[in-house]
């Protein structure tokens, strides 16, 4: 599990409910109506905002933020020097049984177009042409968790609406004012929480995680170029080098 996305909710929400039990009980911020004004319009909204897959799809980029560890583009290096190394001495055709063994599906694909001679324009034109659509993949869970992030404020303000449309028509009732105000402030409370300590930051998460990755791919493709036009495994670590900060090339080394 990413740590840092641990601690990040483990002192927001815990920062927050420390707060209220230590002024007053838990119970007076619980109510059934807002949180049905919230929850269920914000994702009603969603599904009107985004296809149905989309929005189940969602599921699936929460667990990314929770349990996808950060990765370092710099630390697939070491293997495209080696793999650099190897194809000057034994051959191109050498790399063909590396493909095979690893996990990382795009760097297998790029070496498997390297060894089957493809020329290194058709080599970017496949690999550009993959990278753009995980763009467009990874691009959607961002945006629909900014989009709920969006959303989920409005249905507050909405709920804070219809709560003080009912306590005006008690006005008659001095002390049905401060109850009925209390709980139509609940629902801008829910809106703020989801939007600010879990659907924006997630979005963010989501942003980081796709920038990390798509250098990465980057980092690869500029890799098997090398590699396919025999450059020399110094001069492609060199290039490689580049896509990371000095901390991250020590390491390396």
């Amino acid at each position: 599990m990413d740590l840092a996305t641990l601690l990040g909710i483990i002192s927001a929400f815990g920062l927050v409910f420390y707060a209220i039990l230590s002024s007053s009980g838990l119970g007076i911020f619980i109510d059934v109506a807002s949180v049905f004004i919230v929850i269920g319009g914000t994702l009603g909204v969603t599904l009107i905002t985004f296809p149905l897959g989309d929005v189940i799809g969602v599921i699936k980029v929460v667990m990314n933020v929770f349990f996808v560890r950060t990765s370092q583009a710099g630390k697939v290096i070491p293997t495209l020097v080696d793999f650099s190394g190897k194809a000057r001495r034994d051959g191109i055709l050498a790399l063909e049984s590396v493909t095979k063994d690893l996990s990382d599906k795009f760097l297998s694909k790029g070496i498997q177009l390297a060894v089957d001679g493809l020329e290194p324009r058709a080599i970017t034109d496949i690999l550009e042409k993959e990278i753009e659509y995980v763009e467009e993949r990874h691009g959607k869970g961002a945006e629909t968790f900014a989009t709920m992030g969006t959303i989920s404020p409005a249905m507050g303000l909405i709920g804070t609406l219809v709560g003080l449309v009912q306590m005006l028509q008690n006005l008659s009732d001095p002390d049905s004012i401060g109850p009925s105000m209390a709980v139509a402030l609940l629902t801008t409370f829910y809106g703020a929480i989801l939007a600010n300590m879990l659907f924006l930051p997630i979005s963010g998460k989501l942003r980081v995680r796709h920038k990390e990755e798509i250098l990465g791919m980057k980092l690869m493709l500029e890799g098997i170029l090398s590699i396919s036009v025999g450059d020399n495994p110094r001069t492609l670590e060199a290039k490689l080098e580049s896509f990371v900060p000095p901390s991250q090339r020590k390491a390396v080394e």
